[in-house]
């Protein structure tokens, strides 16, 4: 059953538990080929989140967002929901915005893909495209500008600082992967953006399981090419980020990712997105050092949204 399938309510709007049965419970895929190096008593498993509805892990904390605004009245008078994204929250955001009625304005960093641009106009979202020289971070200043300037007509969703971002895969990303791997996982790997994903899944999967170790990464330098992660040192850091669950975060070089683009593309049949081939980089390193074990990762999207980057597909 898809979104397609309910009937819209007299208000012209699909019920958000509709739309909350629809996000999550994402499949767990092991990874076969690509950890052929490694000891065979470790395995190594990853979260396809383009199995959302809105094609990334992005849903699950958008959906909660959005959930509890409406709950606290938030999005009274016709305000609109104001926030900054590189790419893919902007997207978890206009399509349940377009579901519910909800008026989307989004501040986006103009080398976002041309993919994502396109789908989000599609979608209906107010784009306020910021230098790309800036990246996420002048896209989050440019927001905090307009919800300063304008707090009648915006809502401001702040996802880097808004408790209901962890709070989603504290309840979400974190059961499934204890139920999925049948609470046999030793090791957690997830990158760092809002590090919403990492802090979330890595406060519930410790609560569960003390024993398991919660890795994340990040870009190896303040300019990459790893769409979506930030480099915490040199960028905004998130208000969410509990630094406690990982201690220093393993560092990822753009190129690695790429590479694993087209491993995974060709040795596993999966089609992903980079930040998803920097999540299997990272996770294939936790990998290599053990004996034994069970290492989970989130893969954040797929590799539609990518298509415009050849040197990413062609010429390997």
């Amino acid at each position: 059953m898809t979104l397609l399938d309910f009937r819209l309510t007299e208000s012209n709007t699909i019920p958000l538990d509709s739309l909350a049965y629809h996000v999550g419970n994402t499949p767990l895929l092991p990874l076969r080929r690509v950890t052929c190096d490694l000891s065979p008593r470790v395995q190594v498993f990853a979260k396809a989140e383009w199995f959302n509805p809105g094609g990334s892990v992005k849903d699950r904390p958008a959906l909660n967002i959005i959930q509890n605004a409406i709950i606290n009245g938030d999005l009274e008078n016709g305000k609109r929901l104001l926030d900054s994204t590189s790419g893919n929250m902007g997207i978890s955001y206009a399509t349940f915005g377009a579901a519910l009625g909800i008026p989307v304005t989004l501040a986006v960093p103009a080398s976002a893909s041309p993919e994502r641009i396109s789908i989000l106009k599609a979608l209906g979202a107010e784009l306020i495209l910021t230098d790309p020289l800036e990246g996420s971070d002048g896209a989050i200043l440019k927001a905090r500008e307009m919800a300063q300037e304008n707090p009648d007509a915006y809502w401001y969703a702040n996802q880097y600082n808004n408790e209901a971002n962890w709070q989603a895969h504290y309840r979400s990303t974190g059961p499934e992967i204890l139920c999925q791997t049948n609470e046999q996982i030793s090791h957690f790997v997830a990158g760092l953006g809002t590090s919403g994903t990492f802090t979330g899944t890595s406060r519930y999967l410790r609560e569960q399981l003390p024993h398991v170790k919660t890795i994340a990464f990040q870009p190896d330098a303040p300019f990459h090419g790893l769409e979506g992660l930030k480099h915490m040192p040199s960028a905004i850091k998130p208000g969410i980020y509990d630094e406690s669950l990982s201690g220093t975060p393993l560092e990822v070089q753009t190129e690695a990712a790429h590479a694993m683009v087209t491993r995974l593309a060709r040795e596993e049949g999966l089609f992903v997105g980079i930040s998803s081939a920097a999540a299997v980089v990272a996770a294939l390193q936790v990998a290599s050092e053990l004996e034994s074990g069970v290492v989970v990762t989130v893969l954040p999207d797929a590799g539609y949204k990518y298509l415009s980057d050849k040197t990413l597909w062609e010429g390997k």
